[in-house]
């Protein structure tokens, strides 16, 4: 079970995905936008060069998720929502 809420969830999963995990997308043409947080669930978007490229399933689990359960908590969710699914979050 998840100690924290999703709002006390929010500023730390925003800071890490802008200063670590941004930057590292953006050197090979990607971008990541934070969705939203429910339940734990961390709702995010790969874009860019990410959008197609046969790594973007690496690129989640070995760079996203690995970086927000080692600096926030190992029972986060990340979830990627593929294009045009934005307002469909329940449904993934």
């Amino acid at each position: 079970m998840m100690p924290f809420s999703d709002e006390d969830l929010r500023p730390p999963v925003s800071n890490i995905i802008e200063t670590r995990i941004a930057p590292m997308l953006a050197r090979d043409g990607g971008a990541i936008e934070l969705l939203d947080i429910i339940g734990g669930r961390v709702f995010v978007q790969l874009q860019g060069a990410c959008v197609g490229c046969s790594a973007s399933g690496s690129t989640l689990k070995f760079i996203v998720e690995k970086e927000l359960k080692a600096a926030i908590h190992p029972d986060l969710q990340i979830v990627n929502v593929p294009q045009g699914m934005e307002n469909n979050l329940q449904e993934l």
